[in-house]
């Protein structure tokens, strides 16, 4: 791993990178529309945390994935912009009337970024990586239907055959989830069983390598990470010239966001990309001709809080103990319920997000027009129905006041939330007020993202978390790993060896039968009934969803913002700077 350099460092400098490879006859590769740009410049983007992994096959983490996506190419490309699917790695696809037999044409001719030959081999080597229930990927949820995983066969060195189990109402969206990988690098960490320890952040940018517009140059662990020009990239504009534009991508590892804008009005920072809705406030006072700012309306992101609901093992650590005590409280339905109507969720939105979010009583987001309940119930905040309802579960106030349950215990307990995440910081900090109001003694206890990560997803020592989701598609199908019971990232029960409650159950059920619903409406119908659940169950306990946000510099060119992750990022192997001014003087 690259040693660490001091604290305060200036961003790396700005200079001509790589240049293109020239096309080559029999290279067929994808014309853009638009107007041709112009080549050369760095544009520096920041992260809130650093990357835990350059694996695609395990990254769940937002830095990590912002960077992969980068680096990777997909067969389908679904455009952030749009929103629609579109042709990538297969120039074409034909699908059989039953909708359970896709056959792909690959391109002929295009190579990984270290210069090697892409073809079917690289793609039957990534679904079968992908679809190994002994690596867990977060995608693996997403290939398979009912449980039942759909077959990928080599037809001809650039054509490939994709049997699907049942029909998928989204089948074409799910080739974006898949990452390329290159057969003749991790083929024999996969034979020897170590995939999951393949590209951490110690591996030599030239020991990987990917089909998307940039590679890995340089990473410098709590400053930066450094992407460059690939120069293979198959995607070229209408006067034949190779994309992309920009030299170099760079991330700043910025973990204040007011430092994030700090350093964007200094120029070290070119775009801001989601941005928090204060620093967009401090950013529309006067006049800023050398910037744009953009409110998008609300994204696909949601913030929530939840409780650990994992099926703890017995003889654990004291502190282990506590939390399966806890857990009666947790379990309860009533619980939850009364916590979630105690929520000011219009206090978060006019406080912590300056009015530019939208308040939330189950997952989707007004801004997923196609698929939010429309009718879903909204109950107002209420303290006194709150109360009543922790009442009807056995708790009381005892003579001092103090909130607690049918064996006398008081009701106390911790809500971990990230560091590096000023908003859900405070959000967990407003939580901890309104739940005052019940007599619930909560503490905010801040971590950093790795640890939050490890006790979430590993350790399970934890007793309530406040999160955030983003899925990379409108469709619900992108989210299959948060609601069925053995999906990667069901974060509330992770650990399950219990029968699960008859609505987690249903849940599950439900996101079944809506993959396999071909018709809008039906499957509308079905995917409605699952946000209904999570109102009524809260396993996770939505607040809001903020509004996405962004600042970019003027100079910039062929930004095409969307509310999809990468946001103002999607289409980077297209942006350019107008003139001179991403170059080094």
């Amino acid at each position: 791993m690259p040693a660490l350099q001091a604290a305060t460092v200036a961003p790396p400098s700005r200079r001509q990178g790589l240049a293109p490879v020239p096309i080559e006859r029999g290279e067929e590769f994808l014309t853009i529309a638009g107007e041709p740009g112009r080549y050369g410049g760095r544009l520096t983007a920041s992260l809130h945390s650093e990357p835990k992994t350059f694996n695609p096959v395990t990254a769940v983490d937002a830095p990590s994935l912002a960077i992969i996506r980068q680096t990777i190419g997909d067969l389908i490309h679904i455009n952030r912009f749009t929103q629609k699917a579109e042709p990538a790695l297969a120039e074409s696809w034909k699908i059989s009337p039953d909708g359970k037999h896709f056959s792909l044409a690959l391109r002929h001719g295009i190579r990984f970024s270290d210069g090697q030959p892409f073809d079917a081999d690289d793609v039957l080597f990534s679904f079968e990586v992908f679809l190994d229930e002994n690596l867990h990927s977060p995608q693996r949820d997403l290939l398979a239907i009912n449980g039942k995983p759909i077959q990928v066969l080599k037809s001809g060195q650039y054509s490939v055959e994709v049997y699907l189990p049942e029909p998928d109402a989204a089948a074409e969206r799910l080739f974006d989830s898949v990452a390329i990988l290159p057969k003749h690098l991790l083929g024999k960490a996969y034979e020897e069983k170590r995939l999951n320890q393949a590209w951490g952040l110690d591996t030599p940018p030239d020991q990987m390598a990917g089909l998307g517009p940039f590679r890995l140059k340089q990473f410098v662990p709590g400053q930066f990470v450094k992407l460059e020009r690939n120069p293979y990239y198959w995607k070229a504009d209408r006067a034949r010239r190779r994309l992309p534009y920009l030299d170099e991508l760079a991330y700043l590892i910025v973990p204040s966001t007011d430092a994030e804008v700090l350093r964007f009005r200094a120029g070290e920072v070119d775009v801001l990309s989601p941005l928090s809705a204060e620093n967009f406030g401090a950013l529309s006072d006067g006049s800023h001709a050398e910037y744009q700012l953009q409110d998008l309306g609300p994204g696909l992101e949601y913030d929530f809080l939840f409780f650990n609901l994992n099926d703890l093992p017995e003889g654990g650590s004291e502190e282990m103990q506590a939390i399966s005590k806890k857990q009666a409280w947790f379990r309860d339905t009533r619980f939850r319920k009364a916590v979630s109507l105690s929520l000011d969720r219009e206090g978060v939105i006019r406080l912590i997000f300056r009015g530019r979010a939208a308040p939330l009583w189950a997952q989707e987001s007004p801004g997923n027009k196609n698929w939010v309940d429309a009718n879903l119930p909204h109950p107002a905040r209420s303290i006194p129905e709150a109360r009543r309802i922790l009442k009807e579960g056995g708790f009381t106030w005892n003579d001092a006041g103090d909130l607690v349950d049918p064996a006398g215990n008081r009701v106390e307990f911790s809500i971990i939330t990230s560091s590096s995440n000023a908003l859900r910081t405070k959000i967990a900090t407003l939580l901890q007020d309104d739940l005052k109001q019940l007599v619930m003694d909560v503490h905010v206890v801040p971590l950093e993202f790795r640890s939050l990560m490890d006790r979430v997803f590993q350790t399970y020592d934890y007793e309530a978390c406040v999160l955030g989701l983003v899925t990379g598609d409108a469709d619900p199908n992108p989210e299959m790993n948060v609601w069925l019971l053995d999906g990667g990232t069901h974060l509330w029960r992770l650990r399950h060896l219990r029968p699960p409650e008859p609505w987690e159950a249903e849940l599950d059920r439900l996101m079944r039968q809506q993959l396999v619903t071909r018709r809008v409406p039906e499957r509308k119908k079905l995917y409605d009934r699952v946000q209904e659940l999570v109102a009524e169950n809260l396993p996770l306990i939505c607040i809001a969803s903020p509004d996405v946000l962004v600042a970019a510099k003027s100079t910039l060119a062929n930004l095409q913002p969307g509310v999809i992750p990468d946001y103002a990022l999607w289409n980077a192997d297209s942006i350019y700077f107008r003139s001179d001014a991403g170059k080094q003087p």
